[in-house]
């Protein structure tokens, strides 16, 4: 499944554009706050409903409008298909795939996956454990549709296990009542653990090979950091058990994988910790492109969003980092210059200039 067109409506500086993308490599080149990240920004808000720069999403709307609008044209085998997202602050979002409403996006089997990296996104390394922990359950949830509940059904046994911590607290309910709720959140938990380890057994190996690649030498590994011990569901529960007096006295649960974090290491060092702003870019690739992998092996090779990329490397690992984005799948590149992108004059790659919200192929002017 491909994106063969975009277009945007009131959305960031844009007040209209339609832009085609091509079946392998489109460069976006334009001058600094020209609207390049913007223009990425809306193809992924129009594959996945949400914006991956921001969480206050009034930002999108340009300015002095109310209401923004992108779809997408897509290609698949079983032929043509449109997504399309209408956003008005204080309103819910308008979703509809093929002229029919849905609630969201992200459940449409019509929906292509996308990975995307933006300078913003280095907070996947250098930020807090959750969003590591949600980015790799949307992998777990991309490579295998069918355990892609574990966390949402983990995530709802843990909320009804605080509650009923906040009741017993409150002199509400006995305490012996959290027996039934430490059963229910360990054998989520554990289910949720197992997938996380097999997402990690899949994305390794081709993670420590790309990072060497794209600048990372060392020995480059993703390490899977779970609160629990665990191996199966009554060991979890009685570490939920063991740990009640203190989950009582905090007011939650303390313990179990809502806790758990994933390092991507070189020489068994954190680079969250220890990586220079050079290394995290490199890492962040290099698990971007392990999950492209990954994905491509099941027939799903995601849509790669790639702004601001090319800074920080050198013209050999520009052209690695090139070969790899064209080796398979649809890809968008960013940068302020074409000659930043090693073949971005080819015949075989859409080349579209940015200026002030305008958006034009190099052949038109």
């Amino acid at each position: 499944m491909r994106v063969t067109r975009a277009s945007l409506r009131d959305f960031r500086n844009y007040e209209r554009a339609e832009i085609a993308l091509g079946e392998g490599l489109t460069v976006v080149c334009g001058p600094n706050g020209a609207g390049k990240s913007n223009l990425l920004e809306a193809i992924y808000f129009g594959c996945t409903g949400h914006s991956c720069r921001t969480s206050n999403e009034r930002e999108l709307l340009r300015f002095g409008q109310s209401v923004a609008r992108v779809s997408l044209d897509l290609e698949a085998e079983d032929g043509a298909h449109r997504l399309e997202v209408g956003f008005e602050p204080g309103e819910p979002k308008h979703f509809r795939v093929d002229g029919a409403p849905v609630e969201r996006l992200t459940s449409s089997e019509v929906r292509p996956l996308v990975g995307v990296f933006m300078p913003d996104r280095l907070d996947l390394v250098k930020g807090p454990p959750s969003l590591r922990r949600a980015h790799l359950d949307q992998v777990i949830a991309a490579l295998w549709p069918s355990r892609g509940t574990a966390r949402g059904e983990y995530s709802r046994a843990l909320a009804q296990r605080n509650a009923l911590v906040a009741r017993i607290r409150a002199g509400a309910a006995r305490p012996d009542l959290l027996d039934t709720w430490d059963l229910e959140l360990a054998r989520h938990g554990v289910a949720l653990m197992e997938a996380r380890r097999g997402a990690l057994g899949e994305l390794e190996a081709p993670f420590r090979r790309l990072a060497e690649e794209l600048g990372l030498p060392g020995d480059c590994a993703l390490q899977y950091r779970p609160r629990s011990k665990a191996g199966g569901v009554d060991e979890l529960r009685a570490e939920l058990a063991s740990r009640r007096d203190d989950d009582l006295a905090r007011g939650f649960t303390t313990h179990g994988p809502h806790r758990d974090d994933l390092a991507l290491t070189r020489d068994g060092r954190s680079l969250r910790s220890y990586g220079s702003q050079g290394q995290q870019r490199a890492g962040l690739l290099a698990l971007l492109f392990a999950e492209r992998e990954a994905l491509a092996a099941i027939g799903r090779p995601p849509l790669m969003l790639l702004d601001d990329v090319m800074s920080e490397l050198d013209a050999a690992r520009r052209e690695r980092l090139i070969e790899l984005v064209r080796s398979g799948g649809q890809a968008v590149v960013a940068a302020t210059e074409p000659e930043h992108v090693p073949g971005a004059r080819d015949g075989d790659v859409e080349l579209l200039l940015v200026a002030d919200g305008a958006v034009a192929v190099e052949a038109a002017l």
